[in-house]
């Protein structure tokens, strides 16, 4: 029997029997149920704690996934059906199916317990939160700022450990949280925290830092550029009056040494380049150990030493007088 008529049979006139359950409504609403649900559970707190965007697609997948189930599963009289129609319905099935995969693939690297200590108190540095960012402010009055473009799918909060060592030292921070962690879904977020008062870089982890250099490329208020385990894909080697770093270890398995010098020609000709031996991918924030990362040789908090000192040494070239 065919796929339309086992989903809605020719119907027979009155009193015929009620159609059986809509499978193709009823599976793939639990499917997307159970997954919406069973992501909510594992990652509330990153969730709740970030951007809207996510939160709100889950919620949304999980009023769907009951919508379909109920909806399949009502009891309705036999309507006719036809190849359209049930071409139709598979490839709304799949579609929510492919829904499901994609809340899947979005799931975020949890903060560490290390990094949600932070969070919640870094010494000598006040810290304001919202919906789109996390501030971190030095108690003294701030001499550069840098705003960070987080990696991936990476909870923002996993950069406090990072960002309250270099507010310490006398510079706001400020991490960005973009819809469903993609960076590349935010390249202009800055714009909301670049301003004359005090000299400004951007800087961003992996796929951030992609995002940060193509910000820094096309605007001139912005004085230096951070690059943490990341590289341009656009050409801002012309730019001029951008202070840059590139930041890496020497064994990430993802942002590899190779492709960092594939990208050399990219960057500005006085870009200074820091590779922190034994470093992994994963060392640039506190996530725990990201897939298809190298094997560190090295210990997170040796390589983090030299991140921030790296970093606070960029922002220190920008504040000069």
């Amino acid at each position: 029997m065919s796929a339309d008529r086992s989903d809605e049979q020719t119907e027979a006139g009155p009193g015929a029997a009620a159609d059986r359950p809509r499978w193709l409504r009823v599976v793939p609403g639990a499917v997307l149920v159970i997954v919406a649900v069973g992501i909510l559970a594992g990652t509330w707190s990153a969730v709740m704690a970030n951007h809207p965007a996510y939160q709100l697609t889950l919620l949304a997948s999980v009023v769907l996934g009951l919508a379909l189930v109920a909806s399949g599963a009502r009891s309705r009289p036999a309507v006719s059906g036809g190849a359209l129609r049930t071409t139709l319905r598979v490839l709304a099935a799949a579609s929510v199916i492919g829904l499901a995969a994609m809340l899947v693939w979005l799931k975020p690297f949890l903060a560490s317990s290390e990094a949600l200590q932070a969070f919640g108190s870094s010494p000598g540095v006040a810290i304001s939160d919202s919906r789109t960012a996390t501030v971190y402010e030095p108690e003294t009055p701030a001499s550069a700022g840098l705003v960070l473009y987080g990696g991936a799918r990476v909870d923002p909060r996993a950069y406090a450990v990072l960002a309250g060592r270099i507010a310490a030292k006398g510079y706001r921070v400020v991490v960005l949280k973009c819809p469903f962690d993609l960076q590349l879904l935010c390249p202009d977020a800055a714009s909301a925290y670049v301003d004359d008062s005090i000299p400004w870089a951007v800087g961003g982890h992996s796929l951030g830092g992609v995002a940060a250099s193509s910000y820094a490329g096309s605007n001139a208020a912005v004085d230096g550029l951070v690059l943490w385990a990341s590289f341009p894909v656009a050409d801002i080697s012309g730019r001029t009056g951008l202070a840059v770093s590139s930041i890496t270890g020497s064994a990430d398995g993802l942002s590899t040494p190779a492709k960092v010098a594939e990208r050399v020609p990219l960057l500005p000709a006085d870009t200074l380049f820091v590779e922190i031996p034994g470093a992994i991918h994963s060392f640039f924030g506190d996530y725990g150990l990201q897939p298809d990362d190298g094997v560190a040789t090295i210990s997170r908090e040796a390589a983090q030493d030299q991140i921030v000192a790296a970093t606070v040494a960029l922002l220190s070239r920008i504040s000069a007088p």
